[in-house]
């Protein structure tokens, strides 16, 4: 009989210690996994139209003679660009008012190509320079660098430094007319 309460005795006891120490299996719970759809906003690709506004220096060389003065530049300028992934490239036409004086008109139309940073388009630009003052005209080249900005998908601004240079101005034998300018500028993208 001993042998028997022991026993009952150690199944009591065994079962009260591993009841206490029972836990339920854990559930894993169901992995959710949406779709993100990433939109690109910054493609570059697209007409646009803007203004410039700026200031910059004029130095006229002849035979030795050089004089130099302050230009203040504003103006109007429209292009195109197409955003090929990295790089962007595309043409403009700008007009710019100079206040030097004289109130000379100068007309550039220029090639320009820019590396896609998202939102910040650095860029370098190359073409053909066209000043007129009065009587006196001349055809040169314009080269320079600048920076646009993307506001919005339709708004950017930026800034711009460029050079022109005339050579043999209206058609005199080493006279050279050389301006640059740095002109902030802002456009509108269609």
């Amino acid at each position: 009989m001993k042998f028997v309460l022991a026993a009952v005795a150690a199944t009591v006891l065994a079962g009260s210690a591993l009841a206490g120490s029972y836990n339920p299996p854990v559930q894993e719970q169901d992995v959710i996994v949406q779709d993100v759809v990433v939109t690109d906003s910054t493609d570059w690709t697209g007409f646009y139209a803007g203004a410039q506004v700026g200031t910059g220096n004029g130095k006229v060389s002849y035979r030795g003679f050089e004089e130099k003065g302050d230009v203040e530049a504003y103006g109007v300028h429209g292009g195109y660009q197409r955003d090929f992934g990295t790089f962007v490239f595309g043409g403009e036409l700008d007009f710019n008012k100079l206040n030097d004086g004289d109130g000379a008109d100068l007309i550039r139309l220029r090639a320009r190509a820019g590396y896609d940073l998202g939102r910040v388009l650095p860029y370098i630009t190359v073409g053909a320079a066209h000043v007129a003052d009065g009587d006196l005209s001349e055809n040169g080249v314009t080269y320079g660098i600048g920076a646009d900005f993307k506001v919005n998908d339709k708004f950017t601004v930026g800034a711009e430094y460029s050079k022109q240079d005339f050579n043999d101005f209206n058609g005199v034998d080493g006279l050279d007319l050389n301006t640059d300018m740095v002109q902030l500028r802002a456009a509108f993208r269609f």
